[in-house]
């Protein structure tokens, strides 16, 4: 069974915020050795927006490079001049299959709500580049995107919380987890799994969570809950792959599922490489889940 992890930052150089690993350089070497460590097959790389362009082509390269090991969810200014001219270009460049942003900055908490990105929306939409969200706290505002732009692939960052940095975690953490849970009647949003250690307040494996990972898990199912690592200083990687609860599996009642238990392990053969970009194999079409689902 090929294990894929949705979500892991490259960096050099540079500083990550509190809620991530406290390390100047995190770069694609370190990733392969600990994926090989943990027996993770590949991983799907998202720049850290505060960084800028350079962990863009930092991940590119990346992708180049082992394009069986790594694609990407990047980033750009969505107020550029020359934004949608980047979209249409946007898998031209090795391994970017779409698009992750956080709206974290105090400018961009606004567009949610206001349409500055409404062009955004339709753009994917009509490319077929799904997007990535950091949505914790604006649910109403992405039931309203998914309705209106179903076939635009959406994927809810970690738990549909509001990010590692507030603090807030157990049973505070999910207060709003209805909200969350209610997008799951929308075939075109799914979740990752990913952020645990954030939101609670106990060491690996966090149990005082698992009964809202079993509610998310059990709201989206096992094609469109995607385990990530995310770098947090207290995930322990090798465990947490192993472990029922990071696996998707866990969370789940009854045995741990096989490759094609109702997974998609043996039929994503069935899914388009991109035309673009990357070449189609095993992984790549793994990646194709993680990402399109």
């Amino acid at each position: 069974m090929l294990i894929v992890d949705s979500q892991i930052h490259l960096w050099q150089n540079a500083r990550m915020s509190a809620h991530h690993r406290q390390i100047p350089t995190y770069a694609v070497d370190d990733a392969l050795a600990e994926m090989a460590s943990a027996g993770v097959d590949g991983a799907v790389l998202h720049p850290p927006s505060t960084l800028g362009e350079a962990v863009n082509a930092q991940a590119v390269e990346a992708a180049r490079r082992y394009p069986d090991k790594f694609c990407i969810l990047g980033h750009f200014d969505l107020q550029s001049p020359d934004r949608e001219k980047i979209v249409a270009r946007w898998r031209q460049r090795p391994g970017m299959l779409g698009f992750r942003f956080t709206f974290n900055q105090p400018h961009q908490k606004a567009w949610w709500t206001d349409g500055s990105v409404d062009w955004f929306w339709a753009v994917c939409e009509k490319a077929g580049l799904p997007v990535g969200l950091l949505a914790g706290g604006n649910m109403a505002a992405l039931t309203k995107i998914a309705e209106r732009h179903p076939r635009l692939k959406l994927h809810i960052d970690h738990l549909g919380r509001h990010g590692g940095g507030t603090g807030i975690t157990d049973d505070a953490a999910f207060a709003d987890l209805p909200d969350t849970l209610a997008l799951a009647r929308y075939p075109n949003v799914a979740i990752k799994m990913s952020g645990a250690p954030s939101y609670s307040s106990q060491p690996y494996p966090y149990k005082n969570i698992h009964g809202y990972l079993r509610q998310i898990f059990e709201a989206f199912g096992p094609e469109r809950s995607f385990w990530g690592n995310r770098h947090h200083p207290h995930a322990v990687l090798v465990s947490a792959v192993r472990h029922d609860v990071h696996r998707g599996a866990a969370v789940a009642p009854g045995p741990r599922p096989r490759a094609g238990d109702g997974w998609r392990h043996r039929r994503l053969a069935r899914l388009e490489a991109p035309r673009r970009g990357l070449r189609r194999s095993p992984w790549t079409s793994v990646a194709l889940t993680a990402v399109t689902f």
